[in-house]
Parts: C-alpha cells; sequence; structure tokens
C-alpha cells in the first residue's frame, strides 16, 4: 500500500469521526506502524495539502492537518460506493448517459468514463454509457468541475428482460468479473477462518483492516452491482460484500482502540 492510499483509508475509516482533523506528530505515529518513515509522511501530507485536499492550522507547536470539503466529499462518495449495496427491487429502468467532450480535451474524457464506471456505469456505446441504478444527480455532481463536458441524462426502458440481460452482457464482462468475484470470496473466507482462529490484535488489526478496505475499494469500478435479473445464475457479487463487511467489523475495535491509543479516532 503507497502511503497516499493509506492516509486516506485512515481518514475514511478514522479521522473523520474525530472532526475530520489530527496532528501531524500523530499521523506521524500512525503510519510508522505501517513502517512508514516520518519524513515520507510529512511529504505527503504537504502534497496532499497542496492538491487541496486538507487545511493545516496551528494549535500551539502542533500542525493540525484538517480534511477540506473536497476529501469530505470524496470520502462520503467513496464510502457509499465502498459499503452499500442495492438490496431494492429493479425498478427495470436504465439511467442513460451521452457525453459529448472536445477532441481537444482527452483527459477530461478519460476523467468522464473514470467517473462513470466509479458510479456503476457501462459502456452501451462510445459515448453513451448506462446504469440499472439512480445515480445520475450523482453523475452531474461527479463532472461539476469538468466545464468542456456536455452531458444528455435519460431514463428509458427496454423491450424486454430479454434485451436487458443482452445490453448487461455487452457493457460488462460478465463472465471475467464472476470468476473475479469467485476468487475475492475464496480469499475472504480463508482470511475470515484465519481471523476467527487468531484474531489480531492492535497495530496487527489496523494494519489487516486497511489492507482489507484497499482491496476491496477498487472492486466498484468493475462490479456494477447489477439486480440479480441481469447476472448468470450462481453470482456471487452480494456474498463477497456481505463478507467484506463482516471482516471490516470484526477488526474494527482492535483498530479503533490501537488508533485511540496513538490519539485519533471516536474512541480517543
Amino acid at each position: 500500500m503507497k502511503p497516499r492510499s493509506i492516509v486516506f483509508d485512515l481518514f475514511g475509516d478514522y479521522v473523520r469521526y474525530d472532526d475530520g482533523a489530527a496532528p501531524l506528530q500523530t499521523l506521524t505515529d500512525v503510519l510508522a506502524a505501517f513502517d512508514v518513515p516520518e519524513a515520507t509522511t510529512r511529504v505527503v501530507m504537504s502534497r496532499l495539502r497542496k492538491e487541496g485536499w486538507f487545511d493545516t492550522e496551528k494549535q500551539g507547536r502542533s500542525t493540525v492537518y484538517r480534511m477540506t470539503d473536497r476529501s469530505w466529499r470524496l470520502l462520503d462518495e467513496g464510502r457509499k460506493r465502498i459499503f452499500q449495496r442495492e438490496r431494492e427491487p429493479w425498478d427495470r429502468q436504465w439511467r442513460v448517459v451521452i457525453y459529448h467532450v472536445p477532441e481537444t480535451d482527452r483527459g477530461a474524457r478519460e476523467r468522464v468514463r473514470k467517473k462513470l464506471r466509479w458510479l456503476g456505469f457501462g459502456p452501451l456505446a462510445a459515448s453513451t454509457w448506462i446504469s440499472p441504478h439512480e445515480r445520475l444527480q450523482e453523475v452531474v455532481a461527479g463532472l461539476a468541475d469538468e466545464p468542456s463536458v456536455r452531458l444528455d441524462l435519460l431514463t428509458s426502458r427496454s423491450l424486454g428482460a430479454a434485451s436487458d440481460v443482452d445490453m448487461a452482457g455487452r457493457c460488462w464482462d460478465l463472465n471475467e468479473l464472476h470468476l473475479a468475484l469467485l476468487a475475492k470470496r475464496d480469499a475472504y473466507q480463508a482470511l475470515l477462518a484465519r481471523l476467527t482462529s487468531a484474531p489480531p490484535r492492535g497495530r496487527h488489526a489496523l494494519i489487516e483492516r486497511t489492507r482489507l478496505v484497499h482491496d476491496y475499494r477498487m472492486l466498484p469500478f468493475d462490479d456494477p452491482d447489477l439486480p440479480l435479473e441481469l447476472v448468470p445464475a450462481g453470482w456471487v457479487g452480494r456474498d463477497v460484500h456481505d463478507l467484506f463487511l463482516d471482516l471490516h467489523e470484526r477488526l474494527r475495535p482492535e483498530a479503533e482502540q490501537f488508533c485511540a491509543s496513538l490519539g485519533i479516532g471516536p474512541l480517543r
């Protein structure tokens, strides 16, 4: 795990519940648990501040890093996509995003595609992406800082269930995704067995929990959390998510207590 990723995971799971702020020295102490040198932590936090993710303030002789509105939005959106899954019956409606980006702005085009993937949309055509979930307002909010991008947003129905399944199969490689989910399920089941037989304590619980979040948080880019009507029989996406939540919760008390001993989190 890179120090930058560890910082965001720490703020997402612990510091956000402590008013979104932590002294630099405390952050260096926590990252030291991951064998990150103090000098590296200072450089990383300075860069994140320059990028607009954090503000700094002085409290006595301490420098405190506080989350900005930008980082709050990032972590709120991330928490929703990582920790929540759709459980309501599908209304059989597709949310459609048709975007136009000038040919000269290729960077914006890549950012649009990345945002749409993160929100669970798949490419039905070159500039037409669809999702079975009501996330059009999240698309608008997520691309508000892209002035060169024009969006046409629609809600529509197909001709029937067979068409729905066909479109899902063209937007996502469901066979490859299913194999990846099976592998992740097996890995999480093995981790659950290990944690049950030998629960980690303190620093080791924090490291395990952070690795777990780091591993799982990339999954929403590939797994759109499709309704059961659109996936092959035996789909394990929801099983994987439930395992992730169970593991995350099992590791919580020890990880939180260790962070609290260093001065961050809701228990401090």
